[in-house]
């Protein structure tokens, strides 16, 4: 009985965390630790810490991923389950009727102007994201050349997956020194099958291929939600064609004025390319591999948590993850800052987010009231 108390608590928790959680993973967290911390005092700051490492070493969106140890740690394996679809599923379904009416009403002269407002600030929020996570993941003369080594990588049309281990690499090498490159491993730590499925290009559209595309995203979105961003371009963009840049910049826009992870995006482009059934099977692959990480990995993570090597293999990915965002932030920044209005949008969102740290959300709905309001003042 005190068990299913707690799996009670947890979901209700979770829930209304899901409902009002805006700004970001960082915000999400701060909310979640002053409830669990704070507040009700589930688990201790240093379980807190270390569970925030932990969330750091996997792949898939933080703040999910934190919902599910703090359930587990709560309530056991149906707290799991309740903390993590909890705090994602008010921000699935939001994103579910944001979908339907962008189908309905987005090629409306109205739905466009509010997009045309929208979009810039969604660019500005994503490079204020880029420069909060440089900050802190580039470090030195090091991690700069590391940084412009990917940039270039990524232009010269490697594959996404395969430029972050290759930064990985390159960061452990740096530490182990040149004997770990001369073994001549690179190619062993990637197996053939999953580099066959890196480079697999569906002939056709089809529910069990979109499922498949965002269940590798899932597996591998690694330094923040923002990379899902470089990692959809690549695939649903550049190689398969199912989307266009404008809808996808339409899609994070959108996903900005929703509270809980910027995954929910999935459901929001699953639901534009095969309705109702594809927002779920994008949903499911997008979320699955969070919860299959916690479980598998929960006994080993505090080992993990102390092996420096690890640690100096995952400052590279990071710093792999950053570069991507950078070239895609480029791409897209050229199909929303089309005339000195939505120029000014972007750069002065940008220093209200970096000088004054302003909620995005408040930036966004700022955004939207300019995008309206800009048919009324025409720019000569």
């Amino acid at each position: 009985m005190v068990q299913w108390l707690r799996v009670q608590e947890v979901a209700q928790l979770f829930t209304r965390l899901g409902f009002t959680a805006f700004g970001g993973p960082v915000a999400h967290i701060a909310m979640m630790h002053d409830e669990v911390v704070k507040k009700r005092h589930w688990v201790t700051e240093q379980d807190f810490l270390d569970i925030l490492g932990a969330t750091n070493l996997i792949p898939g969106p933080n703040s999910t991923e934190m919902a599910v140890h703090l359930g587990f740690k709560r309530a056991g394996w149906w707290g799991l389950f309740a903390g993590g679809i909890g705090f994602s599923a008010p921000a699935i379904g939001l994103m579910l009727g944001c979908a339907w009416a962008y189908q309905r009403f987005g090629s409306t002269p109205q739905g466009e102007w509010l997009l045309y407002g929208v979009k810039p600030v969604a660019i500005a929020i994503i490079a204020q994201a880029l420069w909060k996570l440089g900050k802190q993941a580039i470090k030195g003369k090091f991690g700069i050349g590391l940084a412009v080594f990917n940039v270039v990588l990524s232009l010269l049309g490697f594959h996404e997956l395969l430029l972050l281990l290759i930064s990985g690499l390159v960061s452990l090498g740096k530490k182990l020194g040149r004997q770990l490159l001369k073994t001549n491993q690179t190619l062993g730590i990637t197996p053939a099958p999953l580099l066959l499925f890196l480079n697999a290009t569906p002939a056709n559209f089809s529910l069990g291929w979109l499922f498949l595309m965002f269940l590798k995203v899932g597996f591998f979105l690694y330094g923040s939600g923002y990379v899902l961003v470089a990692f959809l371009r690549a695939d649903l963009v550049d190689r398969l064609g199912w989307l266009t840049d404008q809808q996808l910049l339409d899609a994070i826009a959108i996903g900005q004025i929703t509270p809980g992870p910027l995954s929910s995006t999935a459901t929001f482009i699953g639901y534009l390319l095969a309705g109702v059934p594809g927002a779920g099977m994008a949903t499911l692959g997008m979320f699955l591999p969070s919860f299959l990480f916690v479980i598998a990995l929960n006994p080993v993570l505090p080992k993990l948590l102390q092996s420096k090597s690890f640690r100096t293999f995952l400052d590279g990915v990071n710093v792999g993850a950053l570069s991507l965002m950078t070239v895609v932030t480029v791409f897209l920044g050229q199909s929303s800052l089309v005339d000195p209005l939505t120029i000014g949008v972007a750069i002065a969102s940008l220093l209200l987010l970096i000088r004054y740290q302003v909620n995005s959300l408040w930036l966004v709905l700022g955004g939207m009231a300019i995008g309206l309001l800009a048919p009324l003042f025409p720019v000569p």
